[in-house]
């Protein structure tokens, strides 16, 4: 188990675009996936991205492994979203449809901002084995994809905000709840 110190807004790996993964089935890609689990699970984040710990290749998990079929603690309210090793992903919105919600994330800690996100969407890319992955997604399953796949562009989510009024941080916007960074 390797947890993983996360790249904080303003690091130069967080700022640029990832490349994307040439061999699949590596203990290199292997290694780096099980980082990212060991250190997304270790903060309770909804998903991760490569660059947040300093590795720039197209690369992300979110979700939950299927013997953990409880909602993430940290979005108690939101549907379950399926544990996905997700590699050089392409998203399509299905229509133009958005919606607003608030955003945490483990690169910028103790803030919250309300994000517009397409509300429906078709992502498609490989699994570590590079098999297939082709889904059509919804709410919060669509909304991780996007904050998950913009590290991948060099686009952390206060970039995403419309009025910085709606930014801010997470004790001074929810001080009764234990409300933590995704």
């Amino acid at each position: 188990m390797t947890i993983k110190s996360v790249l904080r807004m303003g690091e130069p790996c967080l700022l640029v675009k990832a490349v994307p993964v040439e061999q699949f089935d590596t203990p290199e890609l292997h290694a780096l996936i099980q980082d990212l689990e060991d250190t997304m699970l270790s903060m309770n984040g909804a998903g991760i991205a490569a660059p947040q710990i300093g590795e720039s290749l197209r690369v992300v998990i979110f979700g939950q492994k299927s013997d953990d079929e409880s909602k993430n603690p940290r979005y108690p309210d939101a549907d379950a979203v399926p544990y996905t090793v997700l590699i050089n992903p392409v998203i399509t919105p299905v229509n133009q449809e958005m919606e607003d919600g608030w955003e945490g994330c483990l690169s910028v800690p103790g803030m919250r901002g309300i994000v517009p996100r397409y509300v429906r969407l078709h992502y498609a890319g490989f699994d570590q084995y590079g098999n297939p992955i082709d889904r059509l997604v919804s709410g919060f399953h669509a909304r991780v994809v996007q904050h998950e796949c913009d590290h991948l562009d060099g686009i952390l989510y206060p970039m995403r905000i419309v009025n910085l009024k709606d930014f801010g941080y997470t004790d001074i916007f929810f001080p009764n709840q234990d409300v933590q960074d995704d």
